[in-house]
C-alpha cells in the first residue's frame, strides 16, 4: 500500500509536535528533577520555579496537541498506544498534574513547602522517565492481537532493558537541558547558577553514552525493519544529534556561553526525535516478534483523506498562532531572573 501525501505529511507533523514538546517541556521537566540538587535554600528554589513558571503550561500544549493530532489523524495508532500504555499514561498525567499544583501552591503555602517541593520533583521525574520508555516500546515493538490491541502485561510488560535504556536516555537529555536552562536563567554570579553550570558537562556526557548504548542495542539486538530509502537521512540525524551534544559540551567548557549550551542541547534533542521518525517510517507502532497482529502504519491507521485535508487547513492557521505565542512569551520573559521576579514564587 502506497502512502499518500496527507498521510506522509501527518506522520511528519506528529513527530514535529513531539520534537516541540521534547525541546520545550524537556528543559522545565529537567529543571524540576534537578530542583532538590541545585536549589539549596528558599531563594534558590523560588528562582528555579520562576525560571519555568511563565512558560511551562504553554510548553505542555505540544504534548496535548500531539495526542490530539494522533487521535484525529491515526485513530488506530492512538487506540493501541493509549489503551495498551494506560497505566503508564495515567502515571504521566498524574505527574504533570501534581507538578502543576505544586508550582501554583508552593509560593502561597509555605507551611507545606517541603511537600510541594517533593511533589514538584516527583511530578517532573515521572513524565521525564516514562515518556522515553513509551517511545522505546513503540520502536522495539509490542505484542498485539489480530484487532491491533495491546496483548502484553500492563505496565510491567513495557519494561525491558532496551525500553529502560530509552527512558534513561530521555531523562538524561531532559536533565542536560534543565541544567543548561537554569545556568542561562539564574542570576549570575550566584551559587545556583554555578551549580547548574557545573552539572551540564557530566549530564551531557551521560546523554552521549546512553545515546551510543541505545543506538548499538537498537541496531544490533532489536534490529527493527527500516525503510532503506531513508538510510542517508538517518545518518544525517545521527550526526546532528552527536554534533549538538558535542557543541553543548564545548559550550559547557566555556564560561560565558550559557545560551550556546542551551541552544546546542535543544538542537540535539530535536534531532533525536527526527532520527526516531526516520527509523520508524512508515510505522507508528511496531509489532513484536510474538505479535499476532501486524504493525500499525501511517497507511493502515490513517483517517480519510478528506479528514486529513481539513486538519491540514486548520493546522496552517493554528500552528503559526502557537508559534507566535511562544515567540511573544519567551521575549517577554527573556533574561535572567531578578529579585523583583520572585514576589509570587
Amino acid at each position: 500500500m502506497e502512502i499518500t501525501f496527507f498521510q506522509g505529511l501527518w506522520f511528519l507533523l506528529i513527530f514535529v509536535l513531539i520534537a516541540g514538546y521534547f525541546v520545550l517541556d524537556g528543559f522545565d521537566l529537567g529543571a524540576g528533577v534537578l530542583y532538590p540538587f541545585v536549589a539549596k535554600n528558599d531563594r534558590d528554589k523560588a528562582i528555579v520555579r520562576r525560571s519555568i513558571g511563565p512558560v511551562w503550561d504553554g510548553n505542555e500544549v505540544w504534548l496535548l496537541t500531539a495526542g490530539g493530532a494522533l487521535f484525529a489523524a491515526f485513530p488506530a495508532a492512538y487506540a493501541t498506544t493509549f489503551s495498551g500504555f494506560y497505566l503508564a499514561v495515567m502515571l504521566v498525567l498524574f505527574g504533570l498534574i501534581v507538578r502543576a499544583v505544586s508550582l501554583e501552591y508552593r509560593g502561597h503555602d509555605p507551611q507545606w513547602g517541603k511537600v510541594w517541593d517533593g511533589c514538584f520533583t516527583v511530578g517532573s521525574l515521572l513524565p521525564a522517565l516514562l515518556l522515553g520508555v513509551a517511545v522505546g516500546n513503540i520502536y522495539a515493538g509490542i505484542p498485539m492481537d489480530a484487532n491491533g490491541d495491546y496483548a502484553g502485561i500492563p505496565l510491567l510488560g513495557l519494561i525491558t532493558p532496551f525500553t529502560l535504556l530509552c527512558g534513561l536516555l530521555g531523562l538524561a537529555m531532559f536533565l542536560a537541558q534543565g541544567a543548561a536552562w537554569l545556568s542561562l536563567k539564574a542570576p549570575k554570579p550566584s551559587d545556583l547558577q554555578a551549580r547548574a553550570a557545573k552539572l551540564r558537562l557530566p549530564l551531557q556526557v551521560i546523554a552521549l553514552v546512553l545515546f551510543a548504548a541505545v543506538s548499538v542495542y537498537g541496531h544490533f539486538i532489536i534490529q527493527p525493519a527500516m525503510d532503506p530509502a531513508l538510510g542517508a537521512l538517518r545518518w544525517v540525524f545521527a550526526i546532528l544529534v552527536l554534533g549538538g551534544i558535542g557543541a553543548s559540551i564545548f559550550f559547557a567548557l566555556k564560561k560565558d556561553c550559557d545560551l550556546g549550551a542551551f541552544l546546542a542541547q535543544s538542537v540535539s534533542a530535536a534531532m533525536l526525535v527526527g532520527l526516531l521518525a526516520a527509523s520508524m517510517f512508515p510505522n507508528l507502532v511496531v509489532a513484536s516478534a510474538d505479535s499476532v497482529g501486524p504493525a500499525i502504519t501511517a497507511m493502515s491507521a490513517a483517517s480519510s483523506e478528506l479528514s486529513l485535508m481539513w486538519m491540514t487547513g486548520i493546522t496552517c492557521v493554528g500552528l503559526p498562532l502557537v508559534l507566535a505565542y511562544h515567540v511573544i512569551i519567551y521575549r517577554t520573559f527573556r533574561g535572567r531572573v531578578t529579585e523583583e521576579d520572585l514576589a509570587h514564587y
